[in-house]
C-alpha cells in the first residue's frame, strides 16, 4: 500500500526538482503541494522554493493538484507516508484540508502554509499577505479613484474564484473599504471565474454582456484578471470599462500601459515560496521561527509599472 500511494504521488507529482525514485523521500526532502501550474502566481511560488530549496541543500518535490481539493489531502497523506521532512501548503479549501495537515503534526512533520491561512490549523506558521487587508487597500484605492477621476459614481462587476477563501477575503475587504469610502458605487454581478483563466474570460464576457452600464472590474486573482482583460478586449470595453485586480501579468501591464487598467495588486509570490522553505529548514535545525511571516504587496499603477516590467521579457 504504501508503495502504492508512493507511486500515486510521483504519477501526480508534476514538478520535481529531484526526480521520484524510492529513495527520493529522504532526510532534508520538502514537499510543496500547490494550487495549479497554470497560474503564473504559483509557478513563481515553486520558483523561489526551489532556489531556497537548492541554497539549503534540500531536495524539494512539488504537488499539483490541478484545482482538486480532495487531491491536496491525497498529496499531503504520501507525503506523510513517505516522511518528508516537511510540507508547504498553498491550499484551496482552507478548512477542508485540516485533517490532513493535523495527521502531519501527529506524525511529527511541520507544514507551513503559504497564501491562504489555515483557521485554527495545525500548521506551524504561516507566509504570505493578509488577504482582507490588501483587498481594503485596493479598495481604499478604488474609492478615492472613483471620488476623483469618475465624478464619485461606478458600477462594478466582480470576476472572482468562489470556491477560494483567500480570494473571497479580497473581495470582503474591497467592499468594506469602498463601502467606508462613502462614494456611490452599486456593486453588480459576482461571477465565478473557478480559479481558471478560460472559465474566467467566459464568465467575465457574460458580466459585460449583461451589465452594459458597467464602468469597472474587480478580479480577485490572477486568472480572474487575465479572464477580465481579456474580455474587456473583446468586448470593446476598453474606453469604458477600468480594471482593478489581483496579480500582474503581461496582459495586464499593457492595459496599465494603454489607461484601461488602472490598479493591480502585485504579491511577491517567490518571496512566499523562498520564505517558506527558508523557515522549515530553520525549524529543522531547531530554531524558532514567528508564526506569521507577512509578505508586503504592492498596488501597481502607470506610476510605478515600470520596475515590474522586467518580469515578462
Amino acid at each position: 500500500m504504501r508503495l502504492n500511494k508512493y507511486l500515486f504521488a510521483c504519477a501526480l507529482g508534476a514538478t520535481l526538482t529531484l526526480a521520484c525514485s524510492p529513495g527520493a523521500a529522504i532526510a532534508n526532502t520538502l514537499a510543496l503541494v500547490t494550487i495549479n501550474q497554470q497560474a503564473l502566481f504559483f509557478n513563481q511560488i515553486n520558483d523561489g522554493a526551489k532556489e531556497a530549496a537548492k541554497k539549503a541543500g534540500a531536495d524539494l518535490v512539488i504537488f499539483n493538484a490541478n484545482n482538486v481539493p480532495s487531491a491536496q489531502n491525497d498529496a499531503i497523506e504520501n507525503y506523510i507516508t513517505q516522511k518528508v521532512d516537511g510540507i508547504i501548503l498553498v491550499a484551496i479549501d482552507v478548512n477542508g484540508v485540516k485533517p490532513a495537515i493535523t495527521a502531519a503534526k501527529k506524525a511529527g512533520i511541520p507544514v507551513i502554509a503559504i497564501d491562504a491561512q489555515i483557521p485554527n490549523g495545525d500548521n506551524i506558521a504561516f507566509v504570505g499577505v493578509d488577504n482582507t487587508k490588501a483587498g481594503e487597500e485596493i479598495g481604499k484605492f478604488y474609492s478615492d479613484y472613483v471620488k476623483d477621476k469618475m465624478s464619485g459614481s461606478a458600477k462594478v462587476g466582480v470576476v472572482g474564484a468562489l470556491n477560494s477563501f483567500i480570494q473571497n477575503q479580497r473581495l470582503d475587504g474591497f467592499k468594506s473599504a469602498v463601502k467606508t469610502g462613502g462614494q456611490k458605487v452599486d456593486f453588480l454581478d459576482t461571477v465565478d471565474g473557478q480559479n481558471v483563466q478560460d472559465v474566467a474570460l467566459s464568465a467575465a464576457e457574460n458580466l459585460i454582456t449583461a451589465n452594459p452600464d458597467m464602468t469597472t472590474l474587480y478580479a480577485t486573482g490572477e486568472p480572474a484578471l487575465l479572464g477580465a482583460v481579456a474580455a474587456v478586449t473583446s468586448q470593446g470595453k476598453t474606453g469604458s470599462v477600468k480594471v482593478f485586480g489581483w496579480d500582474l501579468t503581461k496582459q495586464a501591464v499593457e492595459g496599465i500601459d494603454q489607461g484601461w487598467v488602472t490598479a493591480v495588486i502585485q504579491q511577491d509570490p517567490a518571496g512566499e515560496g523562498k520564505a517558506a522553505v527558508e523557515a522549515l529548514v530553520k525549524v529543522k535545525k531547531g530554531e524558532k521561527i514567528d508564526p506569521i511571516i507577512n509578505v508586503p504587496v504592492t498596488i501597481v499603477t502607470k506610476e510605478n509599472v515600470d520596475k515590474f516590467r522586467g518580469m515578462f521579457k
